[in-house]
């Protein structure tokens, strides 16, 4: 018998990854209810099932499946066991562990509570993080899994472009492996561009760009590898806030990535946009909190 799976909400990677499901025949559904019309249509490409509200999906679903921007993870998690869910609960989010930690324990505890205290049926965690592209056609991404029922939602993800992979970890630890590979990914991003904002700023950034090419023949093209990722950057800077949060819980300064959110937050201008900026164009942007 085929799962019913809810993608709350479908987003570029959650319309993605429910697609990989509904691909192998599974039910897949979604709160269409207060969404914009191009995440609905963006959802029902995907061959998702709009079901209209929170509570409908939570009705009907055996997984719940939280795609959302980290902002909105908790508050998600409270809402869907608010609405009473009882089955098993994955949040793929970019989250810190240690709000992987909070979410696991409203969506266990918190709904045992609301019916009737310890015994009463309650919800199941999976701690997850994704790393990678949508998975789409010939992108594939990772599912990472960690908790009791890892195996039973990675088996449903099983062949598809999304390939999951369970840690032996506990709840946290999955959340953990994203902040740690996003801190490099993301974070390196950021200060490169932000280092090319200094030099430029100083007049020595041609001299700059000739001596990496001599001694870190990498870094000239990592430098400008943020002008791909222009139109997104405003999707990181909860992700970066929940990494410099994770690095100061493991007695870490955070300021790395508080930074780093900075410079995303200084993009913001560019979201959405369909055509990539040129690199003057994103350090201009950079720039210009200086010159105000």
């Amino acid at each position: 018998m085929n799962s019913i799976i809810a993608v709350l909400h479908p987003g570029d990677m959650g319309s993605a990854a429910g697609a990989c499901l509904a691909a192998k025949g599974e039910r897949v559904i979604f709160a269409g209810e207060g969404r914009s019309e191009a995440t609905r249509a963006r959802a029902r490409a995907a061959g998702l099932e709009d079901c209209g509200s929170l509570r409908a999906c939570v009705e009907q679903a055996d997984v719940v499946l939280s795609v959302c921007p980290p902002h909105g993870a908790v508050a998600l998690a409270r809402e869907t066991a608010a609405a009473g869910f009882r089955g098993i609960y994955v949040d793929a989010n970019a989250i810190s562990p240690e709000h992987a930690r909070q979410i696991g324990a409203i969506l266990t505890e918190g709904v045992a509570a609301a019916n009737g205290g310890a015994g009463a049926p309650h919800a199941e965690y999976v701690d997850g993080g994704i790393i990678g592209p949508p998975p789409r056609g010939p992108a594939r991404a990772r599912l990472f899994l960690a908790g009791a029922r890892a195996g039973r939602i990675a088996a449903l993800f099983e062949g598809t472009p999304l390939q999951p992979v369970v840690l032996e970890g506990d709840i946290g630890a999955a959340s953990a492996l994203k902040a740690c590979y996003a801190a490099w990914t993301k974070g390196s991003m950021a200060l490169l561009a932000a280092i090319r904002v200094l030099a430029r700023a100083e007049g020595v950034e041609m001299a700059l760009l000739e001596e990496w090419k001599r001694s870190q023949q990498d870094l000239p093209k990592r430098s400008e590898t943020i002008v791909a990722h222009a139109h997104k950057a405003w999707r990181w800077i909860g992700e970066m806030e929940e990494i410099a949060s994770s690095f100061t819980s493991a007695g870490l300064p955070g300021g790395f990535h508080v930074a780093s959110a900075e410079i995303y937050r200084m993009l913001e201008g560019f979201k959405d946009r369909r055509e990539a900026p040129a690199m003057d164009e994103v350090l201009a942007a950079l720039q210009a909190k200086k010159r105000r």
